[in-house]
């Protein structure tokens, strides 16, 4: 399974402090030097450029053609990860793109592109077994504390969903 990641989706599992689940998911996770560069060259976040260099299943890609990537920043004004995100699961004919940005999301849905966001890959790690509910509970409850912009609405319906499947 080919599987691309956009950074947010990634920050937003190490912030749930489940950034393992995508390694039981997919075994391995493909994000372009853009992604990499957004991870690792803010030296506030120092603990979690750690973690994604040494995170034996993410691994750097290079775009093909890095004109896709630039006619894709000019026509539609997403950022160079997101940009190189869509453009690499596009060459590579990713079977999944993890994006959370809805701007990113709708244009990779335009491409027919499959897409999944943090929390569809919190709610995939439940249905997998992976995660227990209470694990995705505490996960969740993380994530409230955290600074992510992840509505409430979004929040309580996957909660309904992994509860009712209980």
């Amino acid at each position: 399974m080919i599987v691309v990641s956009d950074t947010t989706p990634l920050v937003t599992l190490m912030k749930a402090d489940r950034l393992d689940i995508l390694h039981s998911l997919f075994g391995e996770v493909l994000i372009p030097e853009a992604v990499f560069s957004e991870l690792t060259d803010n030296e506030t976040f120092k603990e979690e450029a750690d973690l994604i260099r040494k995170s034996a299943y993410i691994r750097v890609v290079k775009v093909q053609d890095e004109s896709k990537v630039s006619f894709l920043q000019r026509a539609t004004g997403l950022d160079l990860g997101e940009s190189e995100a869509i453009i690499y699961a596009d060459e590579a004919k990713a079977d999944l793109l993890l994006m959370d940005e809805m701007a990113g999301r709708r244009v990779a849905q335009n491409m027919k592109l499959p897409i999944t966001g943090s929390i569809g890959i919190l709610i995939r790690a439940y249905q997998a077994g992976i995660i227990t509910a209470a694990e995705t509970d505490d996960a969740f409850e993380r994530l409230r504390g955290s600074n992510r912009h992840i509505g409430e609405k979004l929040i309580q319906k996957a909660l309904e969903l992994i509860h009712r499947a209980e």
